[in-house]
């Protein structure tokens, strides 16, 4: 049996289910948003940017006034390396958190840049800790900035940014935060959990299409960010002073992105905001992880890292178990997977956001019972030692 998206009402032909961290499924609404052409200098699209910074504004708890938030178009990538290349000052020092592939990207952007950093490398899945950071910081007075993923998609663990955010606000150093997938599921109001500047994209947990970063910083930090940049086009603070001159971008804006991420932006309201969110892509969790165990799979991290939004599945130890056998019978029974990206560990990942309910996520475990069937292997018991390392794990948290 084959699962695929379907809306015969929009009118929109078959599509499988993107069990990934984004790009995902979106509504139908959110597909049709991008039907008009907006002219990117006419006062609707200036008004719909406005509108746009607003509401992502109140998701980050702006209730000071201190945040701004400046768009940019672009992955969340190009968002990242505008966040450090514009707020960390030439003479600045970052104190990166590593635990995976998001992280390491970070220092491969710090060192395009010539910025000086040091590195706390807790390896591909385990998770920075706040007494890591106090003892860092603690060490090097020097340290002016720690730079931290909120959610490290590579193995689908959830860092303790609380406790991270804490220690570095003992120390008076500033924290930048990678949430490019947290934001919008997972609460980052700046009154609980302090920091500078995050950095978070449309298409992940706001369930929009991708094209456009943000990054949600304070005024202060983005006043004193005037020539950092290393770029023209990545300038933050260049971008900022633009849109609140102006209220245009300074560049040609992803016009049809905006109209998709406004419309994906009434729909997490209507779903109870970042509660609604966290409550349904943790169903969505739960019911793939219960499901897929009970075919014998097991999951790399402990219950207690298991973030909401994606999750990594040991691979099976039987010798006719291939990931790209399994991808390509997932696919064809309308599940798209997403490989591993450890060093590590051989594993798999499955994603739990996008427009999916947990009986999508049934029915995609359904589907692996029968990919594994096909192969000939029973069951998805992963190697005993893959499993005693992660039983390890769960001792030590």
């Amino acid at each position: 049996m084959v699962a695929t998206m379907r809306d015969p009402a929009a009118g929109l032909p078959p599509a499988p289910y993107l069990l990934t961290p984004g790009p995902l499924n979106t509504s139908a609404a959110v597909k049709a948003a991008m039907l008009r052409d907006w002219g990117s200098r006419d006062e609707e699209f200036r008004e719909m940017t406005g509108c746009l910074r607003s509401r992502l504004l109140d998701l980050a708890g702006n209730s000071d006034g201190t945040l701004d938030c400046v768009p940019l178009q672009g992955s969340g990538t190009y968002v990242v390396e505008a966040m450090l290349g514009s707020l960390i000052p030439r003479n600045g020092r970052a104190l990166v958190l590593v635990n995976g592939a998001y992280g390491r990207r970070i220092v491969e952007i710090l060192r395009y840049l010539g910025r000086d950093f040091q590195v706390i490398d807790r390896g591909d899945y385990r998770p920075p800790r706040g007494f890591d950071v106090d003892m860092a910081l603690g060490r090097d007075p020097e340290i002016t900035h720690v730079v931290a993923v909120h959610c490290e998609t590579s193995s689908g663990i959830l860092n303790p940014i609380e406790d991270i955010a804490a220690a570095v606000s003992k120390h008076g150093r500033s924290l930048l935060i990678d949430s490019m997938s947290a934001f919008g599921a997972l609460p980052t109001e700046s009154g609980a959990l302090p920091f500078d500047a995050l950095a978070a994209s449309a298409n992940k947990c706001l369930e929009s299409v991708p094209g456009i970063g943000f990054v949600i910083a304070r005024k202060s930090v983005l006043e004193a960010a005037r020539s950092n940049c290393h770029s023209l086009s990545l300038d933050l603070h260049a971008q900022w002073t633009g849109l609140n001159r102006t209220r245009q971008w300074r560049f040609t804006p992803p016009t049809h992105v905006v109209a998709a991420l406004l419309q994906a932006l009434e729909e997490h309201r209507d779903e109870g905001g970042v509660d609604g969110r966290y409550r349904r892509y943790t169903r969505n969790r739960d019911a793939l992880v219960g499901a897929m165990r009970r075919l014998g799979f097991e999951t790399l991290l402990p219950d207690a890292w298991l973030s909401p939004i994606i999750v990594s599945f040991l691979n099976p130890q039987h010798p006719g178990f291939t990931f790209e056998r399994f991808y390509t019978l997932m696919k064809d029974r309308g599940y798209v997977l997403y490989p591993g990206k450890l060093t590590e560990a051989d594993t798999f990942r499955m994603g739990c956001i996008g427009r999916l309910d947990d009986s999508v996520m049934l029915g995609a475990a359904a589907s692996a019972g029968e990919a594994l069937a096909e192969m000939g292997v029973p069951d998805g018991r992963p190697a005993s030692a893959a499993l005693a390392e992660r039983n390890a794990l769960a001792e030590c948290q």
